[in-house]
C-alpha cells in the first residue's frame, strides 16, 4: 500500500480512541475534546497509559484534520460543541476485522492472535483465533501490518501496526501472561452450562445452609443492598442467580418488591422452602424479562451470576440484563476480582465441576457503560478471612439514563 500515513504515539492514540469508542459507544460519538482525551488515558485497554492534556490531544486532532484522517465537526444537537470525528478507516478502506485489529493494534501495540481475538470481542466477532490470523495475514498484503519474529519464551508470534513506530517499551518488554477466559467453552456453552446447573443442584443443601445467613456478617454488602432497596422505592428488583434466596429476601425485607431467578432447579427449590412468601422461579439471566407489574426493572442484581461466564460472553450478558431496566433503574453486578480462572471440583464435600471466572474492574465497568448505563461506580473489597475468602470481590453499579 502506497502513502500509508506514519502516525506520532499521540496520534495513534486519538485515532485508536475514536475508532474504539465510535463502535462501543456510538451514542456518543463524535466525541467532545474532554471525552476524547478521557478515552485517551484510559487506565484500561491502553500500552501504555497515557496522561495527555487537552492541548496534547487538539494539536494532536487538527494535525491529523490536516492530512484527512480526522474531521472537526459542531455537535447537532444541544450546545454548539466542537467534536472529533476519526476517518482513518475510510482514507485505508478497513473491512469491520481490519477494523478491529487497527483499533487494538493502536491501542495496545504489538500482540499475539490470541490477545487480539479477545480483545476485539466487542468491536468485531471473529470466529475463532484462525479467523484472527486470516484477516492479519490479508492485511499483511496490503502493507498494514506485520508479524514480529517469535521471542524466546513465547508461545505464539505478534503482530504490529504499520502505521508509525511503537514505544520501545512496548516493542520489547515481555507481555504479561494472558488470562483464556474463553477457556469454560473448551466443550461449548450448552456443556458449561450443564455443569453449573448440575453442580449447583448437588451442593444445594450445604450450600443454602452455610450462606443463608452470611449477610449478618457482611456490612458492605448490606449497605449496598439497602442503598438498592431505598433507590427501588417499592418498585420491582430481580435478582438473576438467586442461588438460596437470602438476597432476594433480604431485599424484600427492606420493601423492595423482590424476584429471584436462578438457573437450578435445586436452588430456587431450597430458596422457595426457606423464604415461602417470596417468588422464585427457573430461568437463564441471559434472557430475562420486563416484570408484569411494570415497564422496567427499579434493579436487576447480578450478585456472583457472571462468575462462569466466558469474557466473550460477559457483553451481551450485560446487555441482557441492562435492556428490561425502567428509565432510572440500577443494574448492580457482584463478581471475583483478578485475572485468573479456577476449576473446583469438590465443594462442602460434594464432587462438582465449576470453573469460575475472574474478572478486573476496569473491564467490568467498561461493559456497564458500553450497555449504555452512566453514573457507574464500582467497589473492590479485600478477601475476608474470618470467613475463609480466598479472592478479592468487585461490585459495579450503573444506572439506566431517565
Amino acid at each position: 500500500m502506497t502513502d500509508l500515513p506514519q502516525l506520532d504515539a499521540e496520534e495513534q492514540r486519538v485515532l485508536g480512541s475514536l475508532l474504539e469508542k465510535q463502535a462501543t459507544v456510538p451514542a456518543s460519538y463524535p466525541m467532545t475534546l474532554n471525552a476524547l482525551r478521557t478515552a485517551c488515558n484510559q487506565s484500561n485497554s491502553r500500552e501504555p497509559v497515557a496522561d495527555y492534556d487537552e492541548q496534547t490531544v487538539d494539536r494532536a486532532g487538527r494535525r491529523l484534520k490536516d492530512r484527512g484522517l480526522l474531521r472537526i465537526v459542531w455537535s447537532d444537537t444541544g450546545r454548539r460543541t466542537l467534536k472529533y470525528h476519526q476517518t482513518l478507516d475510510e482514507a485505508l478502506d478497513l473491512g469491520d476485522d481490519e477494523r478491529a485489529l487497527v483499533t487494538v493494534l493502536l491501542l495496545r501495540g504489538p500482540q499475539a492472535p490470541g490477545e487480539l481475538r479477545t480483545r476485539t470481542e466487542r468491536l468485531h466477532g471473529f470466529a475463532d483465533r484462525g479467523a484472527v490470523e486470516q484477516t492479519l495475514r490479508g492485511m499483511a498484503e496490503r502493507g498494514l501490518v506485520r508479524e514480529l519474529p517469535r521471542r524466546a519464551g513465547d508461545r505464539d508470534s505478534r503482530w504490529v501496526h504499520l502505521l508509525g513506530d511503537q514505544p520501545a517499551e512496548a516493542a520489547a518488554a515481555p507481555a504479561a501472561p494472558e488470562v483464556d477466559r474463553d477457556s469454560v467453552l473448551v466443550a461449548g456453552a450448552e456443556a458449561r452450562d450443564a455443569r453449573v446447573r448440575s453442580s449447583y443442584d448437588a451442593v444445594a443443601g450445604p450450600y443454602a445452609d452455610h450462606l443463608a445467613e452470611e449477610l449478618r456478617r457482611l456490612p458492605f454488602e448490606t449497605w449496598l443492598l439497602d442503598r438498592v432497596a431505598a433507590h427501588a422505592d417499592g418498585g420491582p428488583v430481580v435478582e438473576v442467580g438467586c442461588g438460596p434466596g437470602h438476597v432476594t429476601a433480604y431485599l424484600a425485607e427492606a420493601g423492595a418488591d423482590a424476584t429471584g431467578v436462578d438457573l437450578s432447579p435445586g436452588m430456587v427449590e431450597e430458596a422457595r422452602r426457606r423464604f415461602p412468601d417470596g417468588s422464585y422461579e427457573v430461568g437463564d439471566l441471559r434472557r430475562l424479562m420486563r416484570p408484569t407489574t411494570a415497564p422496567g426493572w427499579s434493579a436487576v442484581l447480578a450478585w456472583y451470576s457472571l462468575i462462569h461466564l466466558a469474557a466473550s460472553e460477559l457483553p451481551a450478558a450485560v446487555e441482557a440484563l441492562a435492556r428490561p431496566l425502567a428509565p432510572g433503574g440500577w443494574l448492580v453486578i457482584a463478581l471475583h476480582a483478578g485475572a485468573e480462572v479456577r476449576h473446583h471440583d469438590s465443594w462442602f464435600d460434594v464432587p462438582i465441576d465449576l470453573d469460575f471466572v475472574y474478572h478486573e474492574h476496569e473491564d467490568v465497568v467498561d461493559l456497564v457503560r458500553s450497555a449504555g448505563l452512566a453514573d457507574v461506580e464500582w467497589y473492590r473489597r479485600g478477601a475476608l478471612e474470618h470467613r475463609g475468602e480466598t479472592s478479592n470481590r468487585l461490585y459495579v453499579v450503573g444506572r439506566r439514563p431517565s
